[in-house]
């Protein structure tokens, strides 16, 4: 087995690896390409099981299908490079992503809808309106000026290890799209950043 897929199988998926067995339909498949370019970037291994096993692939549909996915299920296009390996015999593709320079990147949902994801550790979930409005916002250069409530959102995580943003709502009694917009200018000078944990978005000090 070459070095590098073995290194890649032991590690195990993660948060910028994903193990495919084969692509079943493009929605799919853009859905993980997405989430990795608005993530860190990753890899995915084409024809490997969950489990690790080499599945093996028909490699030319298989990038046939990559390449739909990313051009026409995906927004903006996603980049990709593919590296083939033939490993007991059978084809595995190494693909990579990278991060992306034109966040949010979209991907198509069956019900034909254009929807954002993340991924977070193995999985790949849609990013909350807070995250997609803070790819936007990243890509300007608007000054911002720290106010009381910036000021107070900061020094109440000085001694509080997380705070949600209706949290935030209540203990200062602003409506929801106030704090989100507090809550991007402050992730935008990198003073706080997002998590997600079972589909609950927290904020920490950066």
């Amino acid at each position: 087995m070459s070095q590098k897929i073995k290194k890649l199988i032991e590690q195990g998926e993660g948060v910028s690896l994903d193990f495919k067995q084969l692509i079943q339909n493009p929605h799919k498949i853009a859905k993980s390409m997405v989430s990795f370019a608005n993530t860190h970037g990753g890899i995915l291994l084409i024809g490997v099981r969950d489990n690790g096993s080499i599945a093996g692939i028909k490699a030319e549909e298989e990038f046939h299908m990559l390449e739909l996915a990313a051009s026409f299920y995906a927004k903006p296009e996603i980049e990709f490079t593919v590296e083939p390996h033939t490993i007991e015999g059978k084809s595995v593709l190494l693909v990579t992503i990278p991060i992306g320079e034109n966040q949010p990147y979209y991907a198509k949902g069956e019900d034909e809808k254009w929807w954002v994801y993340v991924r977070v550790n193995d999985n790949c979930i849609l990013a909350s309106k807070t995250t997609v409005d803070f790819m936007h916002a990243k890509k300007h250069s608007a000054k911002i000026t720290l106010g009381k409530i910036e000021q107070n959102i900061l020094s109440y995580l000085r001694e509080n290890d997380r705070v949600t943003q209706s949290e935030l709502c209540k203990m200062f009694n602003l409506g929801n799209r106030r704090v989100g917009r507090i809550l991007v200018d402050l992730m935008r000078i990198q003073a706080i950043r997002s998590h997600t944990l079972e589909k609950t978005e927290f904020f920490t000090l950066f």
